[in-house]
């Protein structure tokens, strides 16, 4: 194989790996544990109160945090996620 077609292939699998999680990090937290788990989902709208409080903290600083509150919103919408796949975990027992 030559290197021109080593490096095309490479390029599309990077693309294919990373575009999914392009998506996945695009998207606002959201509340998706049901009420058979009550304490992961108060710990959900919690979250998504701290995401909407950061939003508005972005708002009155005209978007100059320094990119922290920008990764606190990242960090939130993972825990989020995280907090879906422990409620899976237990359905799953």
């Amino acid at each position: 194989m030559s290197r021109s077609h080593s490096l095309l292939r490479f390029a599309i699998i990077a693309a294919a790996i990373s575009a999914p999680l392009t998506v996945a990090m695009a998207k606002d937290p959201v509340k998706n544990v049901g009420k058979r788990h009550p304490n992961l989902a108060a710990a959900q709208t919690l979250i998504l109160q701290a995401y909407g409080r950061i939003e508005k903290a972005q708002v009155a600083n005209e978007f100059d945090l320094g990119g922290h509150a920008h990764r606190a919103k990242e960090a939130l919408k993972v825990a989020a996620d995280e907090l879906k796949l422990a409620a899976q975990t237990s359905n799953a027992r």
